[in-house]
């Protein structure tokens, strides 16, 4: 029982790193899509 605990713990630290993972590059991927429209609306 203890050995099972210990791979379920495991996994969730990989799941909560896999999202935190996710979460900066979908953030990074939205600021640069903002960046370009903002520049091209400025060069009009």
């Amino acid at each position: 029982m203890a050995k099972k605990k210990n791979v379920l713990l495991e996994r969730k630290k990989q799941n909560e790193v896999n999202k935190k993972a996710i979460i900066w590059i979908a953030s990074i991927f939205a600021a640069i899509v903002i960046a370009m429209t903002v520049l091209l609306i400025f060069n009009r």
